[in-house]
């Protein structure tokens, strides 16, 4: 090796003090200060109604659309906190869930409350839905289809995460186009996470037909629903059990839950009839509080949508 390339100690620059003159610092570098490490202990000590969060545990297709709102939790740090139940229904019961991180470092602390949408397997429903339902919809996997044409154990399992599935995908593609539902969060199994919709106070927004709307508010629940209605129809879609007890209220903004039998108005032999069914107990509700509407002239209008 020839003295040019000699890496004896003679020729190792010493960087040390040529640091002013190569970075114009006159102060003398610390090492150390490239080499910082900041600990904080993390109980792991979870309470009887937590878990660690599943939002990396699912798949991606399993997480929420994009963009996702800011308030959406994605940390694999946070924590799922169970607070009470919001709803005990025939078939599910939803949950109030809160998701939360602790400040870690420079890393602020977050939370945010979800609602969670628990199916039950069929031996445990009190309610079946009609299989008018699901007419036009297949179930890819063979050995599925007749696990539950069997009614096996395995078969009551998938039939419950098929009307989750069925309602996580409703959520999502209604949610991208801009029909007014809770944005969906996540769905694992027979669980659906998805936003918590409250009523500015910290309970659960009541339902539409709980409330009594001024005439002018009235007014404003009709135009949101007729276009939630309208979006749905551009999707070539009903919602297939619409009812003011399927409809949140939540200040001037309304929100339509409860969506696992969305209808394909054209793929369903009943399509129309359920499409018609939803505008009848619209008008019905909203006739009843003082605006006229008809039920035959709403049907219309969405049937202009559709074809």
């Amino acid at each position: 090796m020839s003295a040019e390339y000699d890496l004896t100690d003679s020729y190792i620059p010493d960087f040390d003090s040529r640091w002013s003159e190569l970075t114009g610092d006159e102060s003398q570098p610390d090492p150390s200060d490239a080499f910082v490490f900041k600990f904080h202990s993390v109980d792991e000590q979870l309470g009887p109604d937590q878990r660690w969060s599943t939002w990396l545990d699912v798949e991606r297709g399993s997480r929420g659309p994009e963009p996702r709102p800011s308030w959406v939790v994605t940390e694999q740090a946070a924590i799922d906190t169970e607070l009470g139940v919001l709803k005990t229904g025939k078939e599910a019961d939803v949950f109030l869930v809160e998701r939360a991180v602790d400040a870690i470092g420079d890393n602020p602390g977050r939370s945010v409350l979800m609602a969670a949408k628990r199916y039950r397997t069929e031996e445990h429903r009190s309610f079946h839905r009609s299989t008018a339902y699901v007419e036009g919809r297949r179930i890819r996997n063979s050995r599925d289809s007749r696990a539950m044409q069997k009614k096996t154990a395995h078969g009551r399992s998938v039939a419950a995460g098929q009307w989750a599935g069925a309602e996580w995908g409703a959520l999502c593609q209604l949610w991208k186009a801009g029909v007014p539902v809770p944005y969906p969060v996540q769905v694992d199994g027979t669980e659906l996470l998805m936003e918590f919709i409250d009523d500015g106070e910290g309970g659960a927004a009541p339902r539409l037909a709980q409330v009594r709307p001024s005439k002018e508010l009235l007014g404003q629940y009709f135009e949101q629903v007729r276009h939630g209605m309208r979006e749905l129809a551009r999707a070539g879609l009903a919602h297939g059990d619409l009812s003011p007890y399927n409809i949140l209220a939540q200040g001037d903004r309304i929100v339509m839950i409860d969506l696992p039998q969305v209808i394909d108005i054209v793929g369903n032999p009943k399509g129309m009839d359920f499409l018609l069914r939803d505008c009848h107990n619209m008008a019905t509700w909203f006739t009843s509080r003082g605006l006229d509407v008809d039920d035959q002239e709403l049907f219309a209008d969405l049937l202009t949508m559709v074809f």
